[in-house]
């Protein structure tokens, strides 16, 4: 038997005051956070909530959320971590796609009233039994007729225990971006992240006492398990930050002395752009700071370089999906790192790069990245088609990435199968270029996509941010990638703008570019 809260539990055991999660001045030991999480679980069986049931979790990034997360899986239920930007429909949509009998919500901001777009999905879904508000002040008075958390917890039994889950049982429901089609629900088992957590910190050599800044969105894969899970297994302590703000990461980074960063991309080019950077002591972090690591998405080699010349913290990139728990490969920290190379395949991982017939490509051909292992999901909730689509009758998982690998062994992503531009009929991996844009001197980011071209299907365009200062034009930086580029890659429109639509998990947000 198997339950993924164990991860709390036994450090809770061992470590009971020990510090487990910092919010500004707010900080809970392991001993206080595993009996709020029991608080919770017991509520949940008053309610009648127990194992297999569903229940959704909208919380920033906030000492609440792994209360209300272990405790869910103390009580034998099923996560079903929300995106916290979900509007009124789209929550809806996945509560009643989860069948969720629960719903907590964390109260929101006039900015962002989560509160507000809860209790209107809530409605929507008649089969979610119960909604839990999370008031940000938990003395607050519990709205006419609403439930909220501090309410809602009770002292469990003498001697009650977490619910004894099977490793094979469905622990946590992750829902997929919906970038091609409506959300699926990735089912992962307590085997799943329970393995995927401690691959975690045998690869990053994570210890006792590490502080982690947890910037990440825990609703997420990435947080959830890189820092979340493997963080509590080792006892480490939580900084949470729940918007990311280079200012407030670098103010975090130095007075909690943060041993371990993770980020995606776009957290990095914002460090390391940030002109109030040098009112940090930056000596002091890099003291502290014993490594960084970054996923979501490929990090530019130009930005990776010019972080650790700043910085003088080593980046380990890695790669991994919602399906796969999330971690399937890294650069390893006892092996030589290649700049751009998501590394080799983690501890108990296979990762094969595919031809369109399915056979294994020739190093350095592309193909799509196919992976097999511990960490792969159970499939998509209610659609068995979708599951039979993605994972073959060998277990091997189709990542729809489009990757390369060296006679190392070493694994480049290309590019998205879906954002892959085919201009004349030849394939062009927006990826690529925006590398190439991203050494010219006047560029600070770049996104590439291609648009509708009469004649050629489709035409590249770059939206650029331009560095501070600059003043390139969009005719010059077209000249310029036409001498650096392939005549059939380079990007022919140029648009200028101040700012790329993302994701609140930091990823380019590219369907909105047009």
């Amino acid at each position: 038997m198997l339950n993924l809260a164990v991860l709390l539990e036994d450090t809770a055991r061992t470590h009971p005051d020990r510090v487990a999660t910092v919010l500004g001045g707010f900080r809970s030991t392991y001993a206080e956070l595993d009996a709020a999480a029991d608080r919770v679980a017991a509520g949940l069986a008053a309610h009648g909530i127990g194992p297999g049931d569903r229940v959704a979790l909208s919380c920033p990034n906030l000492p609440f959320f792994p209360v209300v997360y272990y405790g869910i899986l103390k009580a034998g239920a099923v996560v079903v971590p929300l995106n916290v930007l979900l509007n009124e429909r789209e929550a809806a949509y996945h509560l009643r796609d989860a069948d969720a009998k629960a719903y907590f919500c964390f109260e929101g901001t006039p900015e962002l009233p989560m509160g507000e777009r809860g209790r209107a999905a809530f409605a929507q879904a008649p089969d979610c039994e119960l909604f839990v508000l999370i008031t940000a002040d938990p003395t607050a008075p519990a709205p006419e007729g609403e439930t909220t958390l501090a309410g809602f917890g009770r002292d469990p039994e003498p001697g009650a225990r977490s619910h004894p889950a099977s490793e094979s049982d469905t622990a946590v429901v992750l829902y997929t971006s919906g970038t091609t089609g409506e959300p699926k629900g990735a089912e992962l088992t307590h085997s799943n992240l329970v393995l995927n957590a401690l691959i975690c910190n045998r690869l990053f050599d994570m210890r006792p006492g590490d502080v982690h800044l947890v910037t990440l969105p825990l609703f997420h894969s990435f947080g959830q398990t890189v820092q979340m899970n493997a963080g509590l297994a080792t006892g480490a302590t939580l900084v949470l930050l729940p918007r990311f703000d280079p200012d407030a990461a670098l103010s975090l980074m130095e007075h909690e002395r943060v041993t371990f960063f993770a980020g995606v991309p776009t957290m990095y080019w914002a460090l390391l752009n940030h002109p109030g950077a040098d009112d940090h002591d930056l000596a002091a972090i890099a003291a502290t700071l014993r490594g960084a690591v970054s996923g979501g998405s490929s990090l530019p080699v130009e930005v990776l370089h010019g972080f650790e010349a700043r910085f003088d913290v080593p980046i380990l990139e890695g790669y991994g999906l919602s399906e796969t728990s999330p971690v399937a490969t890294f650069n390893h920290m006892d092996r030589p790192r290649k700049p751009g190379s998501i590394g080799q395949p983690v501890w108990g991982i296979e990762v094969e790069i595919r031809r369109e017939d399915g056979a294994a490509a020739d190093p350095d051909e592309p193909g799509e990245v196919c992976v097999r292992g511990s960490n792969i999901m159970k499939g998509y909730l209610g659609r068995p088609d979708a599951t039979a689509e993605a994972v073959d009758d060998r277990g091997w998982f189709r990542t729809g990435d489009i990757g390369v690998a060296d006679t190392d062994g070493y694994l480049y992503i290309v590019d998205r199968k879906k954002d892959m531009i085919i201009r004349g009929g030849y394939n062009v991996y927006p990826r690529e270029l925006e590398e190439v844009l991203l050494t010219h001197p006047d560029v600070s980011l770049a996104a590439v996509i291609g648009v509708p071209a009469e004649g050629i299907g489709e035409e590249v365009k770059a939206f650029v941010i331009r560095r501070a200062g600059a003043a390139t034009t969009a005719d010059e930086l077209v000249d310029w990638s036409r001498e650096h580029m392939a005549v059939y890659k380079y990007p022919r429109i140029v648009e200028f703008v101040d700012a790329l639509p993302m994701t609140a998990t930091g990823k380019i947000l590219k369907r909105e570019l047009t």
